[in-house]
């Protein structure tokens, strides 16, 4: 379950002959000495904050936090590999951001090494007991979204730690258990509430209603933990302090999985049907990435992604696959005041964003008729790659006008010799997640998007049964599957709730490579549900077809579709845009767009990271 690249193999065969580190102390950084120390405090939650992109020479980690990118940093100093520093900075994003990802959830990682690119799956599963009425209510139809949300109904079985645990074992250099120090101590520490865990707990609607999480967040008189405020979780602590010593089987077995199943199937009024034996048979996969060429100013490169349960591969592949065969190679940025706030900056012009927004009218199109577990779902024509086939990506662009009319919403095409029995799934909201990009010294690579799926997950904290203060939330990873399991002439929905099955993902953690000499060229991805999909193919675009840094890339507006409306970052495309969209048909929405990249470029001098201006996050390496 690989993709070979053989320029890889050198920098494997010099990593192999290195010495393996032995041990790792982590110290807490100190705010006046911490690297990058003029952000380690993060911004809010809105607005933009420029950052400059951040230079190395040996490695490099992207994390959605200042102290999680620190504790990543710390384990690559120490010799860690990109594995080990991963599952550090995971387990301070459990701590320090818990409303995004972490050990209660799950999470996709792309990893390359030696001449192979590996997939592994760590997505959330549906409990046995569960069906595909899961999310139907009394009166016949599907709940309402928030209704399905929040409670026990929602929470998947967890397998961002067993994935991480696999992955360990054939890549880690540091022992397991040390990785999980800088979590525990800043838990038991505490660590400074950030402005924007602060902004998102004064509008959360639902967490109160959980005690555990109430009296963690929330101060008696019901507002939130101040920022700044230093918050500490004696029961993360002991939770994390079981998993370094006993594995992941601390987490799925046992008090704390107990713990879990007592809370999903014990909430008064939702409860859910995750079971002991759901948690304890958990496995993670190791899957064959999606790897695509592409051709981006006069350059060849391989663009490797997540498979099915993930959308997010195919539809980034079937977007720039699409655009590769419309005008669009022959636009560039223009000037206008919609880039980085107060300043004139690049931003895409409204005839390019005209075959943007329709090419990914067309991939989300093919995203809701096609994709979803690949263990219960067949690919068309017998091949997930059969999307991505040149000639149904030009077969697909012929529908596009390249000045207009939109298409407005585009019909699924038939990629393969054999047409899908299934219905298109309706629109349904997704939410969430964090991503992390690490290359490490010895010439490994990893893109891996986490979550818990909606903010703050399914609303449900356990202190896993170690009676302390804190603990970890519960994802609600099952409302990412179909609330409608058939269309009204009852053909079923491909990405329905099946038992065991994995909800389809928008997750896209991508790795890319020169293709002729296979040389690792860059690792992102991005948190923001369905829009992540339009998060990574804008940075993929703006760094392989317009020669943007990946800091200026990250920082362009956001924009896409999910085959309705145009949607437009707002106040970042000036008003002669958004009207020569109208002037097109679509149908234009200017909202937030509040994405968090991370990406980290090989440079000739090492490596170029940048982090989203709109969030926390932080580039740090040597």
């Amino acid at each position: 379950m690989r993709h070979a690249f053989p320029a890889l193999a050198a920098t494997a065969l010099l990593a192999a002959c290195a010495s393996s580190p032995s041990s790792f102390t982590y110290q807490v950084p100190a705010d006046e000495v911490a690297r990058g120390a003029k952000y380690m405090q993060p911004e809010g939650s809105s607005g933009f904050t420029p950052k400059p992109g951040w230079a190395t020479k040996k490695f490099a980690v992207a994390a959605a936090n200042p102290l999680a990118t620190d504790a990543g940093y710390q384990v690559l100093k120490a010799g860690g590999s990109a594995i080990d520093a991963a599952i550090a900075v995971q387990m301070v994003l459990t701590l320090v951001e818990p409303q995004s990802s972490g050990i209660g959830g799950g999470a996709f990682l792309l990893h390359a090494s030696g001449g192979k690119v590996e997939a592994f799956d760590g997505r959330e599963t549906a409990p046995a007991a569960a069906d595909e009425k899961l999310f139907i209510g009394a009166d016949g139809k599907p709940m309402a979204f928030y209704d399905g949300v929040v409670g026990g109904r929602s929470v998947g079985t967890p397998g961002t730690v067993r994935m991480l645990e696999m992955a360990h074992k054939q890549y880690g250099r540091l022992p397991w258990a040390q990785l999980f120090a800088p979590a525990i101590q800043l838990a038991e520490g505490g660590f400074k509430v950030s402005p924007r865990l602060n902004t998102l707990l004064k509008g959360e609607q639902h967490l109160k209603k959980d005690a555990t999480a109430a009296a963690y967040f929330y101060k008696p008189d019901g507002s939130p933990v101040n920022v700044g405020q230093t918050l500490r979780n004696p029961a993360l602590a002991e939770v994390l302090r079981q998993i370094a010593a006993k594995g992941s089987s601390a987490l799925l077995e046992g008090q704390v999985a107990q713990a879990i199943v007592a809370k999903v199937q014990g909430h008064a009024s939702n409860p859910g049907k995750l079971a002991l034996a759901d948690l304890a048979g958990y496995q993670p996969k190791k899957r064959d990435p999606i790897c695509t060429d592409y051709s981006a100013a006069g350059k060849a490169y391989r663009l490797c992604g997540m498979p099915p349960p993930s959308s997010g591969a195919i539809a980034v592949g079937q977007i720039l696959g699409i655009l590769n065969n419309t005008p669009a190679s022959t636009l560039g940025l223009v000037t206008g005041s919609g880039g980085v706030p107060g300043t004139v900056a690049p931003t895409p012009s409204a005839d390019w964003l005209h075959l943007y927004t329709e090419a990914s009218r067309l991939a989300f199109a093919d995203r809701g008729q096609y994709l979803g577990d690949p263990d219960f779902v067949q690919p068309p024509g017998g091949s997930w790659m059969s999307l991505l086939a040149p000639a149904y990506l030009s077969e697909r662009a012929r529908l596009i006008q390249p000045t207009g009319p939109s298409m407005k919403t585009a019909k699924p095409g038939v990629p393969g010799a054999v047409k899908t029995a299934y219905a298109p799934m309706p629109d349904q909201p997704e939410y969430g997640t964090s991503h992390i990009s690490i290359i490490d010294g010895y010439g490994n690579a990893i893109a891996m998007t986490t979550t818990i799926e909606d903010q703050f997950g399914s609303r449900l904290m356990t202190d896993g049964g170690t009676g302390k203060a804190g603990g970890f939330l519960l994802n609600n990873e099952l409302t990412d599957f179909s609330f409608a399991p058939a269309d009204a002439e009852g053909k079923p929905v491909a990405n329905r709730v099946q038992p065991g099955k994995r909800p389809r993902s928008s997750m896209a953690p991508t790795l890319v490579f020169d293709k002729s000499s296979g040389q690792l060229v860059m690792s992102g991805g991005s948190p923001g549900g369905a829009l992540i999909i339009h998060f990574t193919a804008k940075t993929l675009y703006g760094t392989l077809n317009w020669g943007l840094n990946a800091q200026q890339a990250i920082d362009l507006p956001n924009f896409g579709s999910l085959n309705g409306p145009s949607i437009l970052e707002e106040k970042r495309f000036s008003p002669a845009t958004v009207e020569a969209l109208r002037s097109r048909g679509a149908e234009v929405r200017e909202q937030t767009m509040t994405s968090g990249l991370q990406a980290i470029q090989k440079t000739p001098e090492g490596f170029f990271g940048g982090a989203d201006p709109r969030r926390e996050g932080l580039v740090l390496g040597d």
